[in-house]
């Protein structure tokens, strides 16, 4: 009898992340490529906090100025979030353009938000009626802002754009490249849905307007994350705006993969340190079954030695289901946004993962980590 309760709970995770996988899956064929391009008449800021930065902070400079969209119609501001380094007196040595613009952070000004606080002290010096974010450690090519702008249309709130990736040549670093592609993939398919759910601040644009009537940042100043998804959702929840997803690969940027272990999985806990934060209840309950899915993975060849072989059958299935499924859903989205060679660590990624997901996860509820030398509570 408690083995077929505890087969049935299986069954009941698998199948629930099974229909997860699928909303993805059909999710991105919902997803424009090709938008009609819209004439832009907004001007539009680009926001880029830092910290820390100063092996980057002048190719990200160069790599904005350089856009390949009128000067005049758009402005930079460099937020500078109490850096410890060179990056500011590297960034005030050069001759900065006439849309270029340099603050720093006062001291007390939201101090626990951190990176949000850079964002929100961007915005309050900004003029633009549309306000992208993105990281002072990201590549941007030249027609990077052109084409991410075509997504915006009177109808159109906000638009996650992708994010990649660049490997040294690592297994490492291949693996990571890949787990985050997926990660990627997964938060269009999820956007194409109709589900808004995961995006990344390297790469968003949002209306100023719409931004102020959900409040802004204003119920997570106390959350250390959560600039980019958590805004995301409100969006979506208390507006009749479109979200979108910049699917095209001339709107990648481009950052480092993480140099050791320990940084991606701090990066990683991190980043799972908003899930129980978000406002859709019914969400928090969708990630919690999908946690106790991957948590079923591990569970199950233990049950397997210590009761019946039939979990050894269950776990069978659900890995390879699993494994199947999400190798269609990364090849489909890696064809239109990164290069073919980016599923070749896939099996042994696929293994890795599951424990990874389950400590990081864990680890994430309680909300304690390093970021750019900061020890960070939530």
């Amino acid at each position: 009898m408690i083995e077929l309760i505890v087969i049935s709970l299986i069954l009941i995770l698998l199948l629930h992340y099974i229909f997860f996988l699928l909303k993805i899956f059909f999710g991105l064929n919902k997803l424009d490529s090709n938008p009609a391009v819209v004439k832009l008449n907004e001007f539009v800021s680009i926001i880029v906090p830092f910290r820390n930065e100063e092996k980057n902070i002048v190719q990200t400079y160069n790599n904005l100025i350089n856009q390949n969209y009128p000067s005049d119609k758009y402005e930079i501001l460099f937020i500078n979030d109490l850096s410890e380094d060179d990056s500011l007196k590297k960034l005030e040595s050069l001759s900065l353009k006439e849309n270029v613009k340099v603050f720093t952070v006062p001291n007390d000004y939201s101090v626990s938000a951190h990176k949000k606080r850079a964002i929100r002290f961007g915005i309050e010096q900004s003029k633009g009626e549309i306000i992208i974010t993105t990281d002072a450690d990201c590549i941007h090519k030249e027609n990077w802002l052109e084409n991410l702008l075509k997504y915006f249309d009177e109808g159109t709130a906000f638009v996650s754009g992708p994010v990649e990736f660049l490997s040294n040549g690592t297994l490492f670093s291949n693996m990571q490249r890949l787990e985050f592609a997926g990660l990627v993939i997964a938060g269009a398919g999820l956007i194409g849905s109709g589900s808004p759910t995961i995006c990344n601040a390297a790469n968003i644009a949002y209306r100023r307007k719409v931004f102020t009537e959900v409040g802004g940042f204003i119920y997570q100043m106390s959350l250390s994350s959560g600039d980019d998804e958590l805004l995301m959702q409100k969006i979506h929840q208390d507006t009749k705006y479109k979200i979108k997803f910049a699917y095209d690969k001339k709107t990648l940027v481009s950052t480092d993969t993480n140099p050791t272990i320990s940084d991606f999985y701090t990066q990683r806990k991190r980043w799972a340190s908003k899930g129980l934060f978000y406002n859709n209840k019914a969400l928090i309950v969708k990630l919690i079954l999908i946690f106790l899915f991957y948590f079923s993975l591990i569970i199950q060849p233990v049950l397997g030695i210590i009761f019946s072989k039939v979990f050894f059958i269950s776990f069978g299935i659900s890995f390879l289901l699993k494994i199947f499924i999400e190798y269609l859903i990364i090849s489909r989205g890696s064809k239109k946004l990164f290069d073919s060679d980016i599923l070749n660590p896939f099996l042994i990624t696929e293994i890795l993962q599951v424990p990874y997901i389950i400590i990081a996860g864990f680890m994430g509820m309680f909300g304690n980590f390093q970021w750019k030398n900061r020890n960070i509570r939530r």
